[in-house]
């Protein structure tokens, strides 16, 4: 289909080519002459075309998180070797990205002002003050009737979840070069505040602004400089709360899994992430309850002895062994799909 339409349009506009496919991404994303890439593919199918463009020394705006989670050290590794930039897109990352700017960070050089702990917040979705047996009964619709923010599906799902923060943990880790206890998920259901960076002496410094992801993908794109969005600004001539609470373990065991698979290191975190799409992928198809989903992912976890992945076809292979494993759990839980109401 990508020669039939390269063929009609290349007739029509010459020089325009048309990709299709993951070889046609992978071109794309190395294209001779593109200052900066976007990789906002959702899920592990982003991971090759975006080392595409990293080994190809592009300015690469990361959306697609599950490059890190699933091959953190093959990435940054690769954009050491090519003198490629990550731009994070994320919100909270991004974020943090502002507030680091021009200081040490913590891999970098010690300039004295080195950060101590990075602040991921979270909304805490529409299930934040929810009851057991009303997380128990949560059907897809609820699920995806996010409270602050309009996402995709499988990010909002995330979102319900918690995983989303987990997978964040993972990705600042490979970012920002943080170990695991200095990377902390804080609840903030005003969404204004999009993360925050501590210091040795008790200051914080936090990135603001109001919940439009025009901000952060505007920035990546045109960084190191800021441009305006035409949106309007946070009302702080009006008042409003910002609050801060911790999460909790209980109703979001999602968190935990993915630390424990952020701790466990090699390729634990590609199984978390594939385990995670499987059961998300059941959960909105109807044939998973909502707590199936980080259940599915705990087993497929427990199911998996980490090893440190040598290159990006191992990370495939752990990517599709943890998905057979991960079906093998769902179909084991699978309800009817009349539950999708």
């Amino acid at each position: 289909e990508a020669a039939v339409f390269s063929r009609e349009y290349g007739a029509r506009f010459p020089g325009v080519r048309v990709l299709g496919g993951p070889e046609g991404l992978e071109e794309a994303a190395a294209w001779p002459g593109a200052e900066v890439v976007m990789s906002a593919i959702v899920g592990a199918a982003g991971l090759r075309p975006t080392l595409a463009a990293l080994r190809a020394g592009r300015t690469v705006g990361l959306a697609n998180k599950e490059s890190l989670v699933a091959a953190g050290s093959l990435m940054t590794r690769a954009a050491a070797d090519a003198g490629a930039t990550l731009i994070p897109v994320d919100s909270e990352h991004a974020a943090i990205f502002q507030c680091l700017a021009g200081r040490g960070g913590f891999g970098g050089q010690d300039t004295g002002d080195r950060p101590l702990r990075l602040w991921l917040t979270a909304s805490g979705g529409p299930f934040r003050e929810a009851s057991p047996e009303e997380i128990a009964e949560a059907t897809p619709e609820q699920a995806l009737a996010h409270p602050t923010w309009a996402m995709g599906p499988k990010i909002t799902v995330d979102s319900a979840t918690m995983m989303n923060k987990g997978l964040e943990t993972i990705e600042a880790r490979w970012l920002f070069g943080a170990e695991p206890a200095a990377i902390r998920v804080v609840v903030h259901p005003e969404s204004v505040v999009h993360s925050l960076v501590e210091f040795a002496d008790g200051s914080f410094l936090a990135q603001l602004g109001v919940t439009d992801m025009q901000i952060p993908v505007q920035y990546a794109l045109t960084w190191p400089e800021r441009l305006p969005t035409g949106l309007a600004p946070l009302p702080l001539d009006r008042a409003f709360a910002l609050r801060f609470s911790p999460p909790d373990p209980a109703r979001f065991p999602a968190l935990r899994l993915a630390r424990e698979a952020l701790e466990a290191g090699g390729d634990a975190p590609t199984v978390l992430n594939a385990a995670n799409e499987v059961a998300v992928e059941g959960f909105l198809g109807g044939r998973l309850r909502f707590p199936d989903i980080p259940a599915v992912v705990e087993e497929t976890l427990a199911a998996h002895t980490p090893t440190e992945p040598t290159g990006l076809d191992a990370v495939a292979e752990a990517d599709a062994r943890a998905r057979r494993r991960a079906e093998a759990a769902a179909a084991r839980r699978a309800h009817a799909p009349a539950f999708a109401r």
